[in-house]
């Protein structure tokens, strides 16, 4: 049975996106994906190995379909070589998950302008692992699920919830005036230690900004409290990932 048409989209995430599909690739990803039930499948396709060692999970999920095939057909209809054989298409969204769905939540993570898909995914990757509630996107943030994105979380974005919001500023506000404190990492010098900052609640949004330009000054100026992370003079500043692990572990 040949690949269904749409895996030539898989190089195309616009094409992709206008499907309402989005990729998975590789075993663990995959795995993780059959398992959450989070997200309506397509299909899987995978090489002949990929298959044997997916033989019991996917034997559970007599709904989705499976493409077993060569490595060179894989590699010729994707346009990419897939040294795992392991691809699956997945349905997105049909509908942005609200915010009044999220604001229970003890714990979140806003992301403002943050567009590398490595960086967004390793943002995900970091809520998972401190047990973050869900996380929110402005409309500059890349797309958790750009394929990339999902490689790099280790599938943390198949499994955290997030919503991405229009509305950015006055969805911040909505969400302080109802109880959660909003706290924006930055590394301005004017800004209170990390470590010397007691919430005295675990109602938290923990905003982080691009790495270029930082989060923006509406934000910064809607937030409760700026905290920094101390580090020697000498370095420049702390990727924007390794930021967000350092805030969120401190802050548990």
């Amino acid at each position: 049975m040949p690949l269904p048409a749409e895996y030539a989209f898989v190089g195309d995430p616009a094409a992709l996106e206008r499907a309402g599909l989005f990729v998975a690739e590789g075993r663990i990803v995959v795995e993780r994906l059959l398992e959450g039930g989070r997200f309506r499948l397509h299909s899987v396709a995978v090489t002949p190995p990929a298959a044997a060692a997916l033989k019991d999970l996917v034997g559970r999920r007599e709904d989705v379909p499976v493409h077993v095939c060569a490595s060179a057909e894989l590699r010729e209809t994707t346009g990419f070589d897939f040294h795992r054989g392991c691809l699956a298409l997945a349905y997105r969204p049909a509908h942005v998950i609200p915010i009044d769905e999220l604001v229970h939540g003890r714990r979140l993570l806003a992301i403002e302008g943050v567009s590398n898909p490595d960086n967004v995914g390793g943002l995900f990757r970091a809520a998972f692992a401190f047990r973050v509630d869900a996380v929110l996107l402005d409309a500059a943030a890349g797309d958790p699920l750009y394929r990339k994105a999902i490689r790099t979380s280790m599938a943390a974005t198949l499994r955290v919830p997030f919503t991405r919001i229009a509305d950015w500023r006055d969805a911040l506000t909505a969400l302080r005036d109802g109880g959660h404190r909003i706290v924006a990492l930055t590394p301005r010098p004017d800004a209170s230690p990390l470590e010397a900052y007691d919430p005295k609640t675990s109602r938290l949004v923990i905003a982080v900004g691009s790495e270029g330009y930082g989060l923006s000054d509406a934000l910064m100026q809607t937030a409760d409290v700026r905290l920094r992370i101390p580090i020697d003079p000498r370095a420049d500043s702390l990727n924007v990932v390794v930021a967000a692990a350092i805030a969120l572990a401190t802050l548990r």
